[in-house]
């Protein structure tokens, strides 16, 4: 008897729809972004998911606002935590009824970068370049898991089992946060040289702004700073310790700096933004180079800037011709001037996410409560993202079962 299976699909900017999709098999078949060398490709070293989390990430944000090429009917979704219910013939050690987490990067564990722990651009999954993910505008078309069931390739390899299920399911609103955003905050943040004693810029209180906030705390930050234009983040910001910036009525970053610290610079500062940044100040516009450039006047020479958030290599939303191919005005003077060492790129999920489900589960970290996390069902995804667009400060956790308690 077939399964049924329902989806978060991209339908046109501003437009997401839940629709019915076919259940998933352990073959890559076309569809919506799927590229043709990837149509057809047999996955027998994948699982099946029961999906229990899968959460709306500002990434998504970005295909749905139209700001990148998203074809429409792509089903979108890459933070997805799951519990196995069909194993493929090669799959040894992942067992059906495991629940686990599941990376956003898709990575094979055979290339010369997954060997190297830098499963961000594997080699082997996407015909266009290096790096994947589900639901994701050119990243190979792998089908995304804002859904019931969704397949996952290269599963011994990729994922993360859960210890106890009982144990899980009483975490899982800070465990599902594993899947991307929690190992791409501390990722910003130990890209950026976070250490005890540090002094650190966030910019960007979105839920990978929070979460790089929360990692700073973890890895011992003095004082974590964070920016933004929304009072409402910058309150879940300071909900657990965090000093703000409001950069709408305040276009000096230097000097609000200088009021909290004493003087006009951090040790670190981490981009959680993007490219759909804005200028400072009350009438600032879009500007996409505005966080790069403005973190590179707050840090201390020798410092080092995380980045984290999204730059893209097309942008037909763009305002200027350049920004519309991810060409931006850097003042890449200043940065070499002052020595600074930029960390660009995805996050290679997989060298982080163990040892943060350990501190999860040993009430270490407190991640759900530091992003706000908001769960929701399948059916209200398309509110979730009218709301997220609007600015509210929630993670919207999707619940596609009714499991969570």
């Amino acid at each position: 008897m077939a399964v049924a299976n329902r989806a978060v699909a991209y339908k046109k900017p501003g437009v997401v729809e839940v629709e019915s999709i076919d259940f998933p098999e352990l073959v890559l078949k076309d569809g919506p972004g799927v590229h043709p060398l990837n149509v057809g490709r047999k996955c027998e070293h994948g699982v099946i998911l029961k999906v229990v989390t899968t959460n709306i990430c500002g990434s998504d944000q970005h295909m749905v606002r139209g700001r990148t090429t998203a074809p429409s009917g792509l089903i979108l979704g890459h933070e997805i935590t799951g519990e196995v219910v069909e194993t493929g013939r090669d799959v040894e050690f992942i067992k059906k009824g495991d629940l686990v987490s599941v990376p956003f990067n898709i990575a094979c564990g055979r290339c010369p970068s997954c060997r190297r722990q830098d499963t961000h651009i594997c080699e082997n999954v996407n015909p266009d370049r290096p790096g994947s993910a589900y639901g994701y505008v050119d990243m190979g078309g792998w089908v995304g898991g804002q859904s019931e069931y969704v397949m996952v390739p290269y599963a011994d390899f990729q994922l993360l089992k859960f210890p106890d299920k009982d144990q899980a399911m009483d975490k899982i609103l800070d465990l599902t946060m594993l899947s991307d955003i929690f190992p791409t905050g501390y990722h910003g943040a130990v890209s950026a040289g976070v250490k005890p004693g540090s002094t650190v810029y966030v910019a960007g209180a979105g839920p990978v702004g929070l979460a790089a906030a929360h990692s700073a705390q973890l890895l011992g930050a003095s004082v974590v700073v964070v920016g933004d234009m929304i009072e409402e983040r910058l309150a879940q910001a300071r909900s657990f310790g965090c000093e703000t910036v409001n950069l709408r009525e305040h276009d000096d970053l230097g000097e609000q700096l200088e009021q909290i610290l004493g003087i006009p610079e951090v040790d670190c500062a981490i981009d959680a933004v993007g490219f759909e940044a804005s200028g400072h100040g009350e009438g600032g516009g879009e500007a996409p180079a505005a966080v790069l450039n403005s973190i590179m006047g707050a840090t201390r020479a020798g410092g080092r800037l995380g980045i984290p958030g999204l730059y893209v290599t097309g942008d037909p939303g763009a305002e200027d011709k350049d920004a519309k191919e991810g060409t931006l005005k850097i003042r890449f003077g200043l940065g070499f001037a002052k020595a600074h060492t930029f960390v660009t790129g995805q996050t290679p999920v997989m060298r982080y996410h163990r040892d943060l489900m350990k501190a999860i589960l040993n009430d270490k970290a407190q991640i759900a409560k530091a992003v706000n996390a908001t769960v929701i069902s399948l059916d209200e995804a398309p509110e979730g993202y009218k709301q997220f667009d609007d600015g509210v400060s929630r993670k919207f956790v999707i619940d596609p079962h009714g499991l969570l308690k």
